[in-house]
C-alpha cells in the first residue's frame, strides 16, 4: 500500500533542481578546463571559461538561497544531527544499504515529515552542501579576485592550495551527484524519488 506525505516546499524543489542542473554544467566544464587541449573535451576552452563562471555566480546566489531558506523556515532543522546513537544509527543505515534493501526488508528510519533524511543521509547532506558547498563556492569566488589569495600559505603557493581545494571538492560532489541519483531510484518505484522533488509529494510503502 502507498502512502504520500508532503515533504518538499516549492522553495525547496525550485532550489534543488537549479543546484542539480548548475553542478552537471559546473563539472562538464569543469572536466573541460582540466583537460583543455585534449579532443575528448565537451567545451571548448573559452566556452567552458564563459559557462564554468556565469554558472558559479548563479550557483553561489542560489546557495545563499538555500542558507536564508534554512534559516527562516523549518527546513533547517532537517540537517540537525541528533548526537544521541547517531554513530549506531549510521551503521544500521549503512546495513540496509548494502544487506536490507536486497532482502526486501523495511527502511530502519522510515521518511515523514518530520523527519526527511536518514541519519546517513543528514551526514552527507551536511558534507555534501554545508561543507563541500561553501568549500567550493569561496575558493570559486578567489579566482576572481586573485590578489585576495596570500602568495604563500603553510609553506605553500596560496594560488595552488585554492586550486586542489576547488579542484577535490569539486570531485567529491561530482561523487556525490552520482550516489546521490542512484540512491534516488531506491523508493516505492525507481522514479517516484525524481517525481517527488518536482511535485513535493513523497511517496512510500511496497
Amino acid at each position: 500500500m502507498f502512502e504520500k506525505v508532503y515533504l518538499y516546499p516549492f522553495w525547496v524543489r525550485l532550489w534543488h533542481i537549479i543546484n542539480a542542473l548548475l553542478c552537471i554544467l559546473l563539472i562538464l566544464t569543469g572536466l573541460s578546463l582540466q583537460y583543455a587541449g585534449q579532443e575528448t573535451v565537451i567545451f571548448s576552452f573559452d566556452i567552458a571559461v564563459s559557462i564554468h563562471n556565469v554558472s558559479g555566480i548563479i550557483l553561489s546566489i542560489n546557495y545563499l538561497f538555500f542558507i536564508i531558506g534554512n534559516l527562516i523556515t523549518n527546513n533547517g532543522k532537517q540537517y540537525n544531527i541528533k548526537r544521541k546513537n547517531f554513530y549506531r544509527n549510521l551503521v544500521i543505515q549503512i546495513r540496509f544499504y548494502t544487506i536490507g534493501i536486497f532482502k526486501k526488508g523495511n527502511a530502519p528510519f522510515p521518511i515523514s515529515k518530520e523527519s526527511k533524511f536518514n541519519p546517513l543521509q543528514r551526514f552527507s547532506y551536511i558534507f555534501a552542501t554545508y561543507i563541500s558547498l561553501t568549500i567550493i563556492v569561496i575558493t570559486g569566488w578567489l579566482y576572481f579576485f586573485p590578489l585576495i589569495i596570500p602568495d604563500i600559505l603553510f609553506g605553500v603557493s596560496g594560488i595552488l592550495i585554492n586550486a586542489m581545494l576547488h579542484v577535490s571538492f569539486g570531485f567529491l560532489i561530482s561523487i556525490f551527484l552520482l550516489i546521490h541519483v542512484y540512491f534516488c531510484t531506491i523508493g516505492a518505484t525507481a522514479g517516484c524519488n525524481f517525481v517527488s522533488i518536482i511535485t513535493g509529494w513523497h511517496r512510500s510503502g511496497h
